[in-house]
């Protein structure tokens, strides 16, 4: 198959797409498709007479990706494209995109799991892996997919929907119950989350997190252990249990080497991992996902789990869950990536 891999874009979650999106396009080469790494911002700015060709390209231009202690400058990349324009779909995308059997999205955060890229690719006619364009909204939307849980009685921890100008955090900071976790409603790799321990650092997190949006989540923080569980198909995959080197989950325990110790399957009685891949399906069900995605829960010291939120698209680098959880059942990379295509295929048929 000709497969466009669609990466990079200009959400801050850059650098995890490019890694993904590299693992994936080498990965769909192995298995013997015509398979190419297009960046979703950035684009193709030469593009050869014959656009076909582009799929016989030299390591199918994949980029030399890694992912960095802090997170991309989006102003630097943004002055890199050529034509300045204000489009997030960089030149000659689309084009290329229609040329192609699949685009497998290899994408994170804005533009690429909020249902952005599905729309007009939907528009266009042309397939792509993972969920449709309406619950790739919902579950990116944190507030929207908490009321959806909610309805469904899946147990989430209680949250407020908050809407204030900066001048307002050190009331606001003074009045949220506490322990509580400042998110904003669309991020993803831990970026725009913080789990103030005062309210000092409460009136920073609600200061800071108006950077990546004017509505921000307030949520009660559970304690307990961090289990994160995929879905692939109609089946859930061994839960992963995330020990934090540093305390916290945050984008540099994500993918720095080190930083984090996962175990996968996750030291736990076979009943709680039972019960934990049922409540992912169920989430995973109740948001209308398909194909695959992953949901990130709470383990209290009661034996309860909480669900925190649901991801459309998850990461897929050498350092990610899935991966590591597809390992846990026999299911190399290269066959992971493969399935998701298949499934995908199948879904796109189905209409």
């Amino acid at each position: 198959m000709k497969i466009v891999v669609l990466a990079g874009g200009i959400s801050t979650e850059r650098a995890v797409s490019l890694v993904t999106g590299t693992g994936v396009c080498r990965a769909l080469r192995k298995n013997g498709h015509r398979a190419i790494l297009v960046d979703l911002f950035l684009g193709l700015e030469d593009v050869p007479e014959d656009p076909e060709t582009l799929f016989d390209a030299p390591d199918g231009l994949c980029p030399d990706a890694k992912i960095e202690v802090e997170a991309p400058d989006l102003e630097a990349v943004k002055r890199s494209r050529r034509d300045q324009g204000p489009s997030h779909i960089g030149p000659h995308v689309l084009e290329i995109c229609q040329r192609a059997d699949l685009v497998f999205l290899g994408l994170h955060g804005m533009d690429g799991e909020d249902g952005r890229i599905q729309a007009a690719l939907d528009l266009l006619g042309v397939p792509y892996t993972g969920a449709g364009h309406l619950a790739s909204a919902v579950a990116m939307d944190k507030a929207v997919s908490k009321q959806i849980l909610d309805a469904c009685g899946i147990p989430t921890p209680k949250w407020r929907l908050l809407s204030y100008r900066a001048e307002e955090a050190e009331t606001l900071a003074q009045t949220l119950p506490m322990p509580c976790v400042i998110k904003t409603l669309g991020g993803g790799s831990s970026l725009g989350v913080y789990l103030p321990e005062d309210r000092t650092a409460l009136r920073q997190a609600l200061e800071e997190v108006l950077r990546y949006g004017a509505k921000v989540l307030a949520e009660e923080r559970i304690y307990g252990r961090e289990l994160t569980v995929a879905v692939l198909g109609d089946r859930w995959l061994p839960a992963v249990e995330t020990v934090p080197a540093g305390g916290e989950f945050d984008y540099v325990a994500k993918y720095q080497i080190g930083a984090a110790t996962e175990t996968c399957p996750a030291p736990v009685p076979p009943e709680v991992m039972t019960a934990a891949g049922e409540l992912a399906l169920r989430v995973h069900r109740a948001l209308g996902l398909e194909v695959y995605s992953r949901t990130d829960m709470i383990l209290d010291k009661d034996g309860k789990l909480w669900v925190l939120e649901a991801n459309s698209l998850p990461g897929m680098t050498p350092n990610s869950f899935v991966p590591k959880e597809a390992a846990a059942v026999g299911m190399s990379y290269e066959q992971l990536c493969e399935e998701i295509v298949r499934l995908s295929c199948d879904v796109k048929r189905r209409g």
